[in-house]
This record gives structure tokens, C-alpha cells and sequence, in this order.
């Protein structure tokens, strides 16, 4: 087989760039911020004590209160916490989904204070459906803007900056009339902390009276859990990963897609900015830990990798597999 060894040219290198994915995650989470600071500064005088902070209902009447100070510190927190959480699992084509969780939260509270204005007591003070419809249009705008940095991001570090651990595309000796298949549990404790963690303060900011907040803490506490540990399958369908529990959703890389595979030591920071679902400029790749990770090359010049114990096992087995297919 002849290996074309020039880097995929990818999107076309003209006009503006921006260098890296990590802050422009944080930016919008920053900006929020910041508006939220400057809006608490210009109502303070004009916002009551305490302050209407949970609503229910169809109208969103005010139920629960908390001090002026208390709701200003608890909103920064909010924002902190959460473009913390972004920034650190998050790379560029994901840079919409942090963008819109900011706009909706910076929204969400802005609005919250101004529901709460010139406010003689509990009663005046509603936060309704429509506010939560704006929330969620500025929600739609700012997802549009951080799509559109995300085309500009170029994301630092090469395919295959790790050195292979093992004889690249090494095959498993199989029989003409011979079938194998490896299958594999991995996981992460610290993506199962943090998954658990968000889940279990989900219920507290509920009490806290943060209604809109808690739903999100949930879910993306429990999609951490979906990924914190999963089976990967290298069988005559091609690559298979899966989470653990549920089995969906998967990532599928069939075969005839396949053009080789080897094992790597990876690091999760340095070469893929993090754990998770990890994107890079010419590679993808579900990082649970740092070590032996397997690494296919896709037709096109992409990778896809996964963090596993005994990657040269199912790297050897694929490439033999797609050998028979056809591609190796």
C-alpha cells in the first residue's frame, strides 16, 4: 500500500485566523460576565432586597427570594462555573453549543433582574414563558456567532504528533476461513466525577431557586456519565464505540472507511487540548485518559482515536480485516 504522507489541506487558509479553540470558548462566557456585571451596577440601587429569583407557573410568578448580594455573587458563580466546564471539554466545532449556553444564561439573568426593577415586593416580580422564548433567541443568535468563529479557529498541534508504540499497520494473522473479533471496556474516573458531580448539584441549584439552570446541570452531567465509560468493538463491521450503559449513542467506522490502524501513546492535554470528545484540526478522538489509545486513519487523511488497554491487539485485527475488504 502507498501512504500519502502530505497533510490533508483541509478548509482553504485565507483571511482572518484565529490560533487555538480554548479561549474562544471562554470568550463568550466572558462577555456574559462582564454584562452582567455592568447591568447589576446600573440597577443596584433600583433592584429590591431581597430579590424575586424563582418563578413558576404559566405567568412566572415569583415563589422564592434571594438577597441582593446573594443573587449577584450566585449569577457570577453560575457564569464562572460554567464556562470553566466549557472550556475545559470543549474544542471548536463545539464552540457553538458554548456560545449558546452563554447567551442563554447571560439572557436568562439579565432578564431576571429586570423582571425584579423598581419592585415595591414579591408580588410585581414575574419571569414568564416569553422571557424564557427571548432567552432562547438570544441563545440562537449567540450559537450563530460562535459558529462563525468557528470557522476562523485554527487548532494547534498535527495529526499523529504521538509517537506510535508499536510496528504501524501490523496485521493478525487469520486463516482464509477465519473470523476474530476484540472487544474492550474503558473508561474515566474523572469524567465519572464530573458527570456525577454536575448531576448531583442539579437538585441544589433547583432548591437554590435557579429552575432554568437545573435541567442543564442534569443533562450535561448525565452525558459526561454516558461517556465516562464505554466498549469499543473491532469486529468485520470495523470500529465500534459505544457507551457502556445505554449503547447509544455510538460511533460507527465501518471497514471500507478504514485505511489503517495503529496503537499510540497519547496525552490528553497536550495532544488533544482534553478528555471527552476531542476534536482536532485533521483528527477526532474519544480521550477517557492518557496512554494507549488506538488510531484509525480514515479515508481522506482523518484519525479517529481511543483511549484503551491493548490497542495493538484491535489495530492489528482491523488492518487485517480491512485487508480482506479491500483497503489495506
Amino acid at each position: 500500500m502507498t501512504r500519502d504522507t502530505t497533510e490533508p489541506t483541509g478548509p482553504a487558509r485565507t483571511g482572518v485566523r484565529l490560533r487555538g479553540g480554548r479561549p474562544w470558548a471562554a470568550l463568550p462566557f466572558l462577555l456574559a460576565l462582564t454584562g452582567y456585571a455592568v447591568v447589576l451596577v446600573l440597577w443596584w440601587d433600583r433592584l429590591p432586597d431581597p430579590v424575586a429569583t424563582h418563578f413558576s407557573g404559566a405567568d412566572g410568578h415569583a415563589d422564592g427570594w434571594t438577597s441582593r448580594t446573594g443573587t449577584a455573587v450566585t449569577g457570577a458563580v453560575l457564569l464562572v462555573v460554567a464556562g470553566a466546564v466549557w472550556t475545559a471539554f470543549v474544542r471548536r466545532p463545539a464552540l457553538a453549543g458554548a456560545w449558546a449556553t452563554a447567551g442563554f444564561l447571560g439572557a436568562l439573568l439579565a432578564l431576571m433582574l429586570r423582571a425584579n426593577l423598581d419592585a415595591t415586593g414579591p408580588e410585581p416580580a414575574t419571569l414568564s414563558l416569553g422571557h424564557l422564548a427571548a432567552g432562547a433567541a438570544v441563545a440562537g443568535l449567540a450559537a450563530l456567532a460562535g459558529w462563525a468563529v468557528s470557522r476562523l479557529v485554527v487548532e494547534e498541534g498535527r495529526p499523529g504528533a504521538s509517537a506510535p508504540e508499536g510496528e504501524p499497520d501490523a496485521r493478525l494473522p487469520l486463516g482464509a476461513g477465519e473470523v476474530a473479533g476484540w472487544s474492550r471496556y474503558t473508561g474515566s474516573a474523572a469524567l465519572t466525577a464530573l458527570g456525577a458531580g454536575l448531576v448531583l448539584a442539579g437538585p441544589v441549584v433547583l432548591a437554590a431557586g435557579w429552575w432554568p439552570v437545573a435541567p442543564l446541570l442534569v443533562a450535561v452531567g448525565a452525558a459526561g456519565l454516558g461517556l465516562a465509560r464505554v466498549r469499543v468493538t473491532a469486529d468485520r463491521r470495523g470500529l465500534t464505540v459505544a457507551p457502556a450503559v445505554t449503547g447509544r449513542p455510538r460511533i460507527r467506522i465501518p471497514l471500507d472507511e478504514i485505511e489503517g490502524a495503529d496503537a499510540r501513546d497519547v496525552r490528553a492535554v497536550a495532544d488533544f487540548g482534553g478528555w471527552g470528545y476531542r476534536v482536532r484540526a485533521h483528527r477526532t478522538g474519544l480521550v477517557l485518559r492518557s496512554g494507549e489509545a488506538l488510531v484509525v486513519r480514515r479515508a481522506g487523511g482523518r484519525e479517529f482515536a481511543v483511549t484503551v488497554p491493548d490497542a495493538r491487539t484491535a489495530a492489528a485485527l482491523l488492518n487485517t480485516l480491512a485487508a480482506r475488504h479491500g483497503k489495506v
